[in-house]
């Protein structure tokens, strides 16, 4: 059944409109509850986040949440960046390419639908695996506060931060974000919350 929320997304969606359509219409026709999370249009099974539509400057995409954990005989899932451990997508550059795929984009829902099912759980790195940057080291050992803080953070906002932190290339900027985040992080927030 569709959504709302999604609907009025789609009337506004310019770039990729006939994608999305598409791509709706495929995860529609797995019998997957439509919701409509962080901006965009995803699908769930019994709660459980499955499938999510988004797009990109040149690409639009299928975003599996446990995409790590399904069966890629065909080598269409992508790995977004290094540091992505679970989520994997399928990229389209234009509308065009979607057609003709239903049988495989569905194939590859239920596999994650399957996971689901099974009630499989991506093995993430601790966060102890992640190297911590100096600079954040120091400011930890200053303030109990912060540590304590940041201790309480669940994992993936730990790494969250320890990845915002380290992609910094001066020590001057690695300052100013942990500056910045420092509220944050006493207030129990992630980075992106």
């Amino acid at each position: 059944m569709s959504n709302p929320k999604v609907d009025s997304y789609l009337a506004r969606e310019k770039s990729w409109h006939d994608a999305f359509v598409k791509l709706r219409a495929i995860a529609l026709a797995c019998d997957l509850t439509e919701d409509f999370k962080w901006g965009h249009p995803c699908y769930t099974l019994n709660g459980q986040n499955v499938v999510l539509i988004h797009g990109f400057k040149d690409y639009c995409a299928y975003l599996f949440f446990k995409g790590a954990l399904i069966s890629d005989p065909d080598g269409v899932l992508v790995q977004q960046t290094e540091n992505v451990q679970s989520a994997r997508q399928i990229r389209f550059t234009n509308a065009d390419q979607i057609d003709g795929m239903d049988n495989l984009l569905k194939a590859y829902i239920h596999g994650a639908i399957g996971v689901e099912k099974a009630g499989l759980k991506v093995d993430f790195k601790p966060t102890s695996q992640f190297s911590m940057p100096e600079e954040f080291q120091l400011r930890l050992d200053e303030d109990a506060a912060l540590r304590m803080a940041f201790e309480a953070l669940t994992p993936g906002r730990q790494r969250g931060y320890l990845l915002h932190f380290s992609s910094a290339k001066q020590s001057k900027t690695r300052e100013a974000r942990i500056d910045k985040a420092a509220p944050q992080i006493l207030a129990g927030k992630g980075l992106d919350d």
